[in-house]
């Protein structure tokens, strides 16, 4: 089995149905009706109803030990694919308006992390991800919230939500503020927008990863400054082809990417909803087993891990 990485996962689109539903019979919650389908997965049908729900099943959250069993049940069960490293999307966003402190919820998640290391080897670290959409101010709030209560597990500093609302350049304050204090930086472009949105970004933002980055191969001139740069795009067939991005994964830009010369990383963005999972995006990449060892020593060097763990890791992922 070929060692894996993952450096595009987001927290609450990890949670499987199973566990959706143990956590609403803990917190004594009845889930929507029409959440799941007749086969047990969760229904939507367009890129709105996936985010509503995204966020049904996120409703099943109510403590700090509800996270920490979600980062723990998603680290055993990819760790069972062969993944010996993982960086998680995590917004503080949620436990906030749940009146969970930054402090404990961190925690929480540490011990998850630590627990699936304990028991299957698999290491796991935590990104802490603005919310577009809400704004440059709450962005730079959360990178100052960060800094205020460093944690060894807390690598780096990353923005999801909407690409169409607002420019990159208001949320650098945010991103400089992070890198100027030791954190990796990444930033969701290039998904639903264009490739200006990946231009604006790397303009920008001290970034050296792009979340998802797809419509890079729409320009060539940019498929060649992020080669020249040595850009690292998270790259996410199975969600762009469930998005309805690409009809299919003989039509998605993958290997187009590579073949410019792109840095590319395989990733399960919110694996239960796009009915796939990490070790899938492998199996179906259309690689073999020497570009796919590639790719994830290409995740290895672009992940935000310690220089001691990044050693160990690619001792493990050398054949």
């Amino acid at each position: 089995m070929i060692p894996k990485v993952e450096l595009h996962c987001h927290l609450e689109g990890s949670i499987a149905p199973g566990l959706a539903r143990e956590l609403a019979t803990r917190n004594g919650l009845a889930l929507p009706a029409g959440l799941f389908g007749p086969d047990g997965h969760y229904v939507w049908h367009d890129f709105w109803s996936f985010l509503a729900a995204y966020d049904r099943v996120c409703a099943v959250l109510r403590t700090p030990r509800d996270f920490g069993d979600v980062i723990y049940s998603y680290l055993a069960g990819v760790a069972a694919e062969g993944a010996v490293y993982v960086e998680m999307f995590c917004s503080p966003e949620r436990p906030a308006a749940l009146g969970i402190s930054y402090a404990a919820w961190i925690e929480a998640l540490a011990e998850g992390i630590d627990r699936a290391e304990r028991e299957f080897g698999i290491v796991g670290r935590i990104i802490v991800v603005c919310i577009r959409h809400l704004g440059a101010d709450r962005a730079l709030a959360m990178a100052q919230g960060m800094i205020a209560e460093p944690h060894p597990y807390v690598v780096g500093f990353g923005m999801g939500g909407d690409e169409a609302k607002f420019e990159a350049a208001e949320f650098a304050p945010a991103y400089r503020l992070a890198r100027d204090h030791g954190y990796g930086c990444t930033v969701h472009a290039g998904e639903v927008i264009g490739p200006e949105s990946v231009w604006a970004s790397i303009k920008a933002l001290p970034v050296t990863r792009i979340g998802h980055g797809v419509r890079s191969a729409d320009d060539p001139a940019l498929m060649a400054e992020l080669a020249r740069r040595g850009a690292v795009l998270e790259v996410c067939p199975g969600s762009n082809i469930a998005l309805g991005l690409y009809p299919d994964r003989e039509a998605h830009p993958l290997h187009r990417l590579i073949d410019a010369g792109v840095r590319v990383t395989l990733n399960s963005d919110d694996p239960p909803f796009f009915h796939t999972t990490l070790g899938n995006e492998y199996d179906k990449a259309g690689l073999d087993e020497a570009a796919l060892r590639r790719i994830a020593r290409t995740a290895v060097e672009a992940s935000f891990a310690d220089e001691a763990t990044k050693r160990k890791l690619l001792k493990e992922i050398e054949p």
